[in-house]
């Protein structure tokens, strides 16, 4: 699966019905930016769009993820089913994924943060607790940031 490919062949398909980014969006219910970012291959379409998509450029699934036209001599069998189920799968795991990084975050945030504590005691002793306090709580903040973008799911 080539997300570039995949993407010229959304803005091809897409033209040549004759619409815009704008007029694809709204009957879609996302963005033009979204548009945008699938046809430049930034991202692929999710799963519970890829039905309405494939059906306003009138192609099929199986096109959508060769990034062309299947020919009627095509020997390629997909069942549409199963490559919705796996790319839903994959959406799913790629938020989990991000979910544990942020979790991770905060835990080493916390650590560091347990550790600033234990540190002091003369002048160069409080500076580093200090700059540990600091990096926590940064750290701590990257970790919330990253895993509440990971459950809004944007």
């Amino acid at each position: 699966m080539n997300q570039l490919v995949i993407g010229k062949y959304i803005s091809l398909k897409r033209k040549q019905k004759n619409m815009t980014q704008e007029q694809l969006a709204e009957k879609l219910g996302v963005s033009n930016k979204t548009i945008s970012k699938w046809e430049t291959g930034k991202c692929m379409p999710d799963y519970s769009i890829i039905k309405n998509l494939c059906d306003e450029l009138e192609i099929t699934v199986a096109e959508l993820f060769d990034g062309e036209t299947s020919g009627e001599k095509s020997v390629r069998v997909y069942d549409k089913e199963q490559f919705l189920n796996l790319l839903r799968r994959i959406q799913e795991l790629e938020k989990q994924k991000n979910t544990l990084y942020g979790v991770v975050l905060i835990v080493m945030g916390i650590a560091m943060q347990a550790l600033s504590y234990a540190v002091g005691g003369s002048d160069m002793k409080d500076f580093i607790s200090g700059v540990l306090l600091g990096m926590s709580i940064a750290v701590m903040l990257i970790g919330v940031y990253v895993v509440g973008k990971s459950l809004s799911g944007k």
